[in-house]
């Protein structure tokens, strides 16, 4: 099965290395395991380098890089939890190493107590009590009543004492005081405690100018009474400032309280017992004479107390091991239980064999330790035998929760326990398959040794987080001695990914015996003890702190000297093989193959790479901590890191089933992974913290300071630049970094895929390192400065994006970087407000962060400085006027790179000292710079199509057009009220408008071009483009004309502007024409006004001849036809006939688009019987039919009649109408031959004459209708006179003398008119005058005339032809 699921890293097998080793004998599964060995790796794929073919296309490198160093913190982070290797069972896997290459502590230096305080301590009386005051950095000494205090690591130290006291002391404890109750200065406190009392002093600490540390001691004059109690324990909680503490008269626990005013009750100061019963409250020494008279008994007496703070819980350990449990309140504690040792080492037999060491009759509780919960949430306690085992206890609240303040402990048990290493020196014991240990899952512990005495007797023993455990044992041969055993868990080992063994079987631990320079005083940490997070996961992850902080250093003090000892690192333990190797026939190549076995190549080669990069550190020959720079030591780690590193490996699998890049199917190497691990320890502390933090200070608002000191942050630069270096040296070495020369080792296609993917994810790297160490420079630079008043000089969104930009967000993202120039330009700006000079602020910027700070940046400070100085000189005289246009020149060699905040900044300038040109130009310069592709006028040619990518060319033009039109309306502002010349000379005011204005005009920026008329357009000026002689603006209003109404008026009105007018009249018929939204009247007033520019002589030949008149032709058509859909529009409002939805729909469907002449025929005019209107289409449309003529005709003359009559009834006059309506239409169809067909119309209305009515029409009533359209009387003539010799009905009898009559008054008419004309033969001509005799002596010999009208008729021909004669 493990074959089968695989490690959650893949393993890779390590090259032959191990020759000597014998292989494992064959089995029948040889085979299968090969074949799952093989098939495990190309499983798994490292998320870290990986990505989508969609991400790799979009991803930058540097991005790329930081998935890797994300993905490794996020691993560091789930370093495994305490309980999950320490589970219910035993251990006891220890490496003691023989060489020191291999030691987890080594012994820094070694502090003698001052020659004074020694010569004092040979003089005292009573005893002596020594320790250290980690926190102050001073050692202390109480000797008999008096208390001194040194700094231990100065040679020659001040001693500061405090000799007030008059009785001995017996406790000596420094304690945080509680908050509010001191000054600030009083950082912490010392509490004295004597046989009669317990005293408060003040501490406050200074730091000279050399770098060391000096106390003052203040009296707090608090103090209570001890006396009869015999204190000797103090305790203090760091999270409350309460001071606990016990004496060696009875098993209570009292409590010093203090405030730092008096209350009713009670004073500044009070003892308090948290124990005592009221059962129990006889003093002391009544007690004690008390025990002469009862049973001899061991009086119960508190060993030890344990505070955890982080759970609000205290543990106490009594003289009989008996631990109890207490919940600390608000004002006092509460027990919950106590457990003696027989019920805690009870269930240990479940888990652990039969032994002496857990003997409860044998052994005892020699100390306690608490784990806090950031470590771990159920194991709170770690209890200690004289034997030297670890017994970690579970204190939980019901069902198994954790304990807490909150939620109160109910049971206690024994989870664990460790057994102390293999004694060398003892005999070893074979054990029985029963007494075989069992770890747990029943997995036999062949390792642990329960029977051994190395540790036999433990006096007591600390434990410090993450683990590191101290045990202190009389030195067998100098009882003036002690001797200490110190362990520290193998974390690397935990964490070693390629060990598939389940985590409590990997719980081992380096450990050491060490001897001491006198008896053991007090142990404290030098340095903070804390775990690698805040939670139990990723707690103990040494090696993720390697390089974020110093190395845990513990303080012994002993009776005759103190000696610090340091936890060495794996970094140091690696430097240190390197130096000394292995005594065996392997020596140092022996130790670099252990150290792969145990914690894999990814973890050696980030070792390796740490110590070549000058990472490692040692302890001298004279006790100094120095960094290792033996050049043997760098070449071994250099050597390892190149040759150990591993190779990229490929998934040929995923190479076939994955579409995407094969590059994403590269597993880069270990020596890669490796490199991303020590980076990612490197930028462990600031990757993910901001830059800057609001701190709250005292009398003033939020502040802005930085977030992580700059000490730090060089320490990070430091260390990544010595990596840089150590790449660059070493490139050709190293595979993916080697370039062509790593080609010749390529045999397959899948071993040069490989090195692809190896060589992408190396330079990634790289050039992440490379950002990372100038995203430094840049914050360092920043740090120089006032943080709080450069950030606050930003516009309110970047404010507040530099409030929550992370380091992370910095080095990788463009952001980020955007964010940072942004910073830049404003630290130069406040540079230049305080007088420094560009040049020299900019230089410097660019030195140390180049890519913050590039060459287009200084360009851009100079023009700054160049506008600045124009507004000192002066913006109207000759100096300043130089200096802007040398600042204009400046900005526009960088307008690629100008910020949208740089331009604004620039032409609000230009703007206020009157250099209106200068700004307009820049702007222009800067939109073209801005979309050199010119795609945004591609974009608006294309009619600006909705969600086109190059609407974003023309929004980042559209934004500095926005500024020109600003300049423009603060340029006509200020311009309004000054004349334009004085003294017949141009005025400045004037000359700057010309100017600028000559800059405007002069763009062969299209796109500008657009945006200013559409401008001019929006704040109603558009008159403004009729006075502008450019072709720009007809291309214009063209393409606008197609969108807007407004736009194509504006365009003719250009044309006639310019007195082009045929090209008016064109726009007026396409508007004519046009979808607008034009009422009909709008659209024949249109027409209208063509047909006048169309007819209108031009100044100059425009266009030929041909197309005017085509042109004019076009616009008659059409008016003709609208001004027949008009009539009917206007007929169809005032029809009865037509209501409701269908009165709305045709009306509206005519009052829009002239429609087509067989449409308004068919549609309307011929359903409607406007026979008139009927006609006038006969006539547009050149209908020749006489039927059709011929029916209308006839219609309408009965139609009229029929209305006439229905109007007025018996009295109405009917031949009046129609005779109206024929003149009419004789005068609209102008008189044409098609459709007023005279020899049609008159048979036609003479049927009329006769017909019988009352009020009949006068005897000349149709020669008149005719005579009054002109129609020529030589044309009426023949058709009367086809009429009354046709002799056809109805013009037959009597109604033929009506028709004589009719002809004899034509032919007067037309006598009488030539006589008026003044023509010299009448009728025109002899033929015509010849034809009136003749007609005249025709009808005189038909008989068909009265007397009266034959008189006429002779006397026309007698005058005839008297004018023939």
């Amino acid at each position: 099965m493990a074959a089968v699921a695989g490690p959650a890293t893949p393993q890779r097998p390590l090259p032959g290395a191990y020759t000597a080793t014998p292989a494992p004998p064959p089995t029948i599964f040889a085979a299968n395991a090969a074949s799952l060995r093989q098939n495990t790796q190309p499983q798994q794929t490292d998320t870290s380098t990986t990505t989508t073919s969609n991400n790799t296309q979009t991803i930058t490198s540097v991005e790329r890089a930081a998935r890797t160093i994300n993905d490794a913190l996020a691993q560091e982070a789930r370093f495994p939890e305490l309980e999950s290797y320490i589970t219910q069972g035993i251990s006891g896997e220890y490496d003691m190493p023989s060489t020191p290459a291999w030691m987890p502590f080594q012994k820094l230096k070694q502090y003698d107590i001052p020659p004074k305080l020694l010569e004092q301590v040979n003089h005292t009386g009573v005893g002596v009590l020594m320790g250290i005051f980690a926190p102050l950095g001073h050692a202390w000494i109480a000797l008999d009543n008096c208390l001194y205090l040194w700094d231990y690591t100065l040679p020659n130290p001040d001693i500061v004492g405090w000799e007030e006291n008059v009785h001995p002391i017996t406790a000596i404890k420094l304690v945080k005081p509680k908050p509010g109750v001191f000054v600030k200065e009083i950082e912490h406190l010392i509490v004295v405690v004597t046989s009669a009392d317990m005293t408060l002093l003040g501490v406050a600490t200074d730091t000279t100018e050399t770098g060391a540390r000096t106390v003052a001691l203040y009296s707090t004059r608090m103090s209570i009474n001890v006396r009869g109690l015999g204190v000797d324990f103090v305790e203090a909680s760091n999270k409350s400032g309460r001071i606990f503490f016990v004496g060696s008269q009875s098993d209570d626990i009292y409590e010093f309280q203090y405030q730092q005013d008096e209350g009713w009750f009670r004073g500044r100061t009070s003892r308090i017992c948290h124990t005592k019963t009221q059962f129990a409250f006889v003093q002391g020494n009544i007690s004690a004479v008390g025990q002469y008279f009862g049973p001899q008994r061991t009086r119960r007496l508190v060993r030890q107390l344990v505070i955890d703070d982080s759970r609000g819980l205290m543990f106490s350990l009594s003289n009989n091991s008996e631990i109890t449990v207490y919940i600390i309140k608000a004002h006092d504690l509460q027990e919950c239980f106590m457990r003696p040792k027989s019920s805690l080492l009870q269930n240990t037999g479940h888990f652990s064999p039969r032994t002496d060491l857990l003997d409860e009759k044998k052994i005892k509780f020699v100390s306690i330790s608490g784990l806090p919960s950031s470590e771990t949430s159920r194991v709170s306690l770690m209890a200690t035998t004289d034997n030297g085992c670890r017994l970690y206890l579970s204190v939980t609240h019901r069902y198994g929760y954790p304990a807490d303040e909150r939620n109160a402990p109910t049971s206690m048990q024994i989870l664990h326990v460790r057994f102390p290493p293999r004694d060398p020196s003892s005999i070893p014991q074979t054990q029985t398959p029963q007494q075989q240990p069992q770890t747990a899952f029943g997995t036999p512990a062949s390792n642990v040794d329960t029977t051994s005495r190395l540790l036999t007797v433990t006096e007591t023993a600390y434990r410090f987080p993450p683990g590191y455990f101290l045990s202190f044992i009389q030195d067998a041969t100098r009882p003036d001695r002690h001797r200490v055993f110190c362990s520290a868990p193998d974390s690397a080992r935990l964490k070693n990914p390629q060990d598939n063994t389940q985590l409590n079987q990997r719980f081992a631990e380096f450990a050491m015996l060490m001897d001491l320079p006198g008896l053991l005083q007090q142990v404290a940490p030098i340095t903070a003890t804390s775990g690698a997070t805040t939670t139990p996961l990723g707690f103990g992850n040494e090696l993720a702190e390697q390089f974020g902080k110093d190395s845990t250093e513990i303080a012994i003090v002993t009776s005759t000297a103190i000696q610090t000892i340091r936890r060495r690192r794996l970094v140091d333990i690696f430097a240190a093989i390197m130096r000394y190797g292995s005594a065996d026939d392997e020596g140092r190549e022996g130790d670099v193959k252990r150290f792969i076995r145990l914690y894999g190549r990814t973890e050696t080669a980030a070792s390796a790479l740490a110590v070549a990069c000058g990472q490692g550190k040692d302890v001298t020959s004279d006790s100094r901590l120095n960094g290792v720079s033996d050049p043997q030591i760098i070449e071994g780690a250099r050597r390892v890191f190149i040759e150990h590193g591993g190779k990229p490996e490929t998934n040929a699998n995923a190479l076939t089933e994955n579409s995407g890049s094969q590059l994403d199917n590269v597993r880069p190497s270990p020596r890669h992974e490796g490199m991303v691990l020590y980076v990612s320890r490197l930028v462990r502390d600031i990757w993910r913290a901001t830059v800057v933090r609001e701190e709250a200070l005292p009398g003033e608002g939020p502040k802005l300071q930085p977030n992580v000191q700059p000490n730090t942050l060089k320490s990070v630069q430091e260390a990544l630049n010595a990596l840089s270096d150590f790449l660059q040296r070493n490139k050709t070495f190293i595979e993916g970094l080697a370039g062509p020369q790593a080609a010749s080792r390529i045999t397959n296609r899948q071993d040069e895929i490989a090195m692809q993917g190896e060589h992408r994810a190396m330079h990634s790297l790289v050039e992440l390192v490379s950002s990372i160490i100038e995203g430094i420079s840049f914050v360092l630079v920043l740090f120089d400065e006032s943080v709080h008043d450069i950030i606050n000089t930003l516009g309110e969104e970047s404010r507040g994006r530099a409030k929550t930009l992370t380091f992370e967000a910095l080095f990788v993202t463009a952001a980020g970087r955007n964010l940072a120039k942004e910073l830049v330009k404003a630290i130069v700006n406040r540079n230049i407000a305080n007088g420094s000079n560009v040049d020299t602020v900019a230089d410097a910027l660019r030195r140390r962060c180049g890519s913050f700070c590039s060459a287009d940046d200084v360009v851009i400070f100079k023009a700054q400085e160049q506008v600045k100085r124009a507004s000192e000189a002066g913006s109207q005289s000759e100096t300043g006027r130089v200096l802007l246009n040398e600042s204009q020149r400046l900005f526009q060699k960088v307008a690629a790179s100008l910020s949208m905040e740089h331009l604004h900044w620039a032409i609000e300038q230009y703007v206020q000292m009157a250099f209106y040109a200068g700004a307009i130009q820049l702007c222009l310069i800067v939109a073209g710079e801005r979309d050199r592709g010119r795609r945004a006028l591609a974009w608006l040619k294309d009619g600006k199509p909705e969600g086109d990518a190059r609407k974003e060319a023309f929004d980042a033009r559209k934004q500095c057009y926005e500024l020109v039109f600003a300049t423009i309306q603060e340029l006509d502002k200020e311009t309004a009220a000054s004349p334009e010349t004085m003294d017949g000379k141009n005025t400045i005011a004037a000359k700057r408008r010309n100017e600028a204005y000559d800059v405007v005009n002069s763009s062969e920026d299209t796109v500008f071009q657009t945006c200013l008329y559409d401008w001019y357009v929006s704040i109603d000026q558009a008159d403004r483009l009729l006075d502008v002689d450019s072709q720009n603006v007809v291309e214009y209003l063209k393409r606008r004309s197609q969108e807007d109404r407004n736009h194509a008026d504006l365009l003719w009105r250009y044309y006639a502007h310019h007195n082009d007018f045929l090209q008016a009249a064109s726009v007026q018929l396409d508007l004519a024409r046009g979808f607008f939204d034009l009422t009909l009247e709008e659209r024949i007033e249109y027409l209208s006004r063509a047909r006048t520019n169309a007819s209108t002589r031009q100044t100059a030949l425009m266009d030929s001849r041909q197309s005017k008149q085509q042109l004019l032709r076009e616009i008659s058509d059409l008016l003709d036809v609208a001004n027949i859909q008009d009539d009917i529009l206007q007929r169809m409002k005032s029809d009865p006939r037509l209501s409701g939805d269908r009165r709305s729909q045709v009306l509206r469907s005519l009052n829009g688009p002239v429609l087509p002449v067989d449409e308004l025929f068919n549609q309307y005019a011929d359903q409607a019987s406007y026979w008139d209107i009927c006609l006038v289409i006969y006539q547009v449309a050149d209908h020749r039919n006489p039927a059709d003529i011929k029916a209308s005709w006839q219609s309408l003359i009965d139609q009229i009649d029929d209305q006439a009559r229905a109007q007025f009834g018996k009295q109405a006059l009917a031949w009046e109408s129609v005779g109206e309506k024929v003149r009419e239409l004789g005068r609209r169809l102008n008189v044409n031959d098609a459709t007023f067909p005279i020899q049609t119309l008159v048979p036609m209305l003479e049927r009329y004459f006769i017909e019988p009515r009352e009020n009949k029409p006068p005897l000349t009533w149709v020669p008149d209708l005719f005579l009054d359209l002109d129609i020529p009387h030589e044309t009426l003539l023949p058709v009367m006179e086809q009429m009354y010799y046709g002799n056809e009905h109805p013009f037959t009898g009597a109604k033929r003398k009506l028709l004589a009559a009719q002809m004899v008054y034509l032919l007067q008419r037309w006598v009488k008119d030539s006589e008026r004309k003044g023509e010299r033969v009448p009728c025109g001509s002899a033929e015509n005058a010849s034809v009136v005799a003749d007609a005249a002596a025709s009808l005189m010999r038909s008989g068909d005339l009265d007397a009266e009208t034959k008189k006429t008729a002779e006397s026309l021909t007698s005058i005839v032809q008297r004018a023939l004669r």
